[in-house]
């Protein structure tokens, strides 16, 4: 669930919301999952696995994520990362807040012990224009000082692309709300993608983003591939071999 959709259910009657949770009460074991916009009967039994429990509530400990849970969300970010890690190349996530999704990343896999680089590149500046952001800054310094091999790039995008200059990426996540920054960096890194390189596209199916859907799908038709909608409201893009 993005934030507006849960915002949505907290501006509800109480009554409203309360049949709503009955309604789900009412039928022990019929859903599985419930939370973020997704409710499945389907197995979440990664939900219950230490990794990843241990991983989650890493990147949850950031605040990035507020007061939604976003654990399929998550599971997708550090399955891809998972792949990823098995390929030649570095990381690039472009779109980091406070980092929730790169910390759950790098704990999911033991990350300080990989021979790769993640480079994380955002304004790293509170939302409040008359904020400086120096505050989240060092948060997010902190976060990821146990991380050698991670590396903050602060500035505007696509400004600072430039900065990143891995000879191959094998993971690229994108979540920057924004369709033009986001094309910019997938053009950006196509070329050094690896074969079997995966991007992760946070707002691809999200109807309230609906310019990054068009964006990316215009795009990918460019570089002839498709781009795999999920039901968390991401899109995730294969690099061909």
């Amino acid at each position: 669930m993005n934030a507006s959709l849960a915002r949505f259910f907290r501006a509800l009657p109480s009554p409203v919301q309360g049949f709503i949770r009955s309604l789900i009460e009412i039928w022990p074991g019929v859903l599985t999952y419930h939370q973020d916009g997704l409710a499945t009967r389907h197995s979440s039994d990664f939900l219950a696995e230490a990794r990843f429990r241990r991983a989650y509530a890493a990147g949850a400990a950031t605040k990035s994520w507020g007061e939604v849970d976003v654990q399929w969300r998550a599971y997708v970010c550090c399955w891809a990362a998972s792949h990823a890690a098995r390929l030649e190349g570095d990381f690039v996530e472009c779109g980091v807040n406070r980092g929730a999704n790169a910390r759950a990343i790098v704990d999911y896999l033991d990350f300080a012990r990989l021979p790769k680089t993640f480079y994380l590149l955002d304004l790293f500046a509170d939302s409040d224009p008359s904020g400086s952001g120096d505050d989240l800054y060092e948060d997010v310094i902190r976060t990821f000082r146990d991380f050698p091999n991670v590396r903050l790039v602060r500035g505007r995008i696509p400004g600072t692309l430039p900065m990143v200059t891995p000879a191959k990426v094998c993971f690229l996540a994108i979540d920057m709300n924004d369709a033009g920054p986001e094309i910019a960096a997938a053009e950006h890194f196509w070329d050094i993608l690896v074969p079997g390189a995966i991007i992760v596209l946070d707002d691809y199916g999200d109807r309230l983003f609906w310019r990054q859907k068009v964006a990316f799908d215009h795009f990918a038709q460019r570089v002839g591939v498709e781009v795999l909608s999920l039901p968390t409201g991401q899109g995730l893009i294969l690099k061909p071999g």
